[in-house]
């Protein structure tokens, strides 16, 4: 059965995230509203693209995604659906949805904010879409076709035997995802040793298979679920322990190979 899934960077200190659920549930009463995470970081589109990667493809065919991440990005607010694999995305035009789905997918615009109008009733527009998708496929929506704009991805630098990476992502146990994949790492290092660097004194040599590899209180590293590099400690906190951030210049996160 289809669902509707929610992606912000509300928080819940307030009340928009029930405020977007309560409009949604006007238009469409029967549907399943998921949260994927109301926690992104404000204007950290990598964290968001991360997560909406990590999470769509498990839901079933036909759910919509409401990305509330960053929506007055652009000077002109604008509602777009995008269509991928069978799964509806409706988005601001802010880079993150190429970016998380490794793709340019069919999109149309639905609505442009006029001056006098607020963020209900883009969030009103985004029910109406999705309750629509109920029984029409996009193309019979009679909407503009649009272009998505995309983000830049922060990629792993690679000089040499070295690659410098960031971090995208401190899950609720403080393990610090970088921008590094498990593909990306073994073509890169190609069956040699590597040494992890990270806050100028911290080292890792091995990738772990999991958390208990290593005694409670250990750093290690390896790859998580979504394929991402992950440093953590086991039954620890490595985010706090290491003072590690995203976006932080003072992680100085680095591999080497040889």
């Amino acid at each position: 059965m289809a669902c509707i899934t929610l992606l912000s960077d509300f928080g819940l200190q307030d009340a928009s995230v029930a405020i977007a659920k309560g409009v949604l549930m006007q238009h469409s009463p029967g549907l399943l509203i998921a949260d994927i995470s109301h926690e992104v970081r404000p204007f950290h589109t990598g964290q968001a693209a991360y997560l909406l990667s990590c999470a769509w493809r498990n839901f079933p065919g036909g759910t919509c995604h409401l990305l509330l991440f960053d929506v007055f990005s652009d000077k002109v607010t604008r509602l777009l659906l995008a269509e991928h694999h069978g799964h509806y995305f409706l988005t601001a035009d802010n880079g993150v949805l190429p970016l998380a789905l490794s793709a340019h997918p069919m999109a149309w615009q639905c609505k442009e904010l006029k001056p006098a109008e607020s963020f209900t009733a883009w969030l009103h527009a985004a029910g109406q879409i999705i309750s629509k998708l109920q029984t029409t496929l996009p193309g019979g929506l009679d909407l503009p076709s649009y272009r998505l704009k995309t983000a830049t991805k922060i990629e792993p630098l690679v000089q040499g035997n070295e690659v410098t990476c960031e971090v995208i992502h401190i899950d609720h146990y403080e393990n610090v995802v970088l921008n590094i994949t498990k593909q990306q790492f073994e073509a890169l290092s190609a069956g040699r040793s590597f040494r992890l660097q990270f806050v100028q004194v911290e080292e890792i040599t091995e990738i772990s298979g999991n958390y208990a590899d290593v005694r409670p209180g250990i750093k290690l590293c390896r790859f998580n679920s979504n394929g991402y590099m992950e440093i953590c400690v086991n039954r620890g906190n490595a985010a706090s322990l290491f003072g590690l951030r995203p976006g932080s210049r003072n992680n100085d996160i680095k591999i080497t190979f040889g």
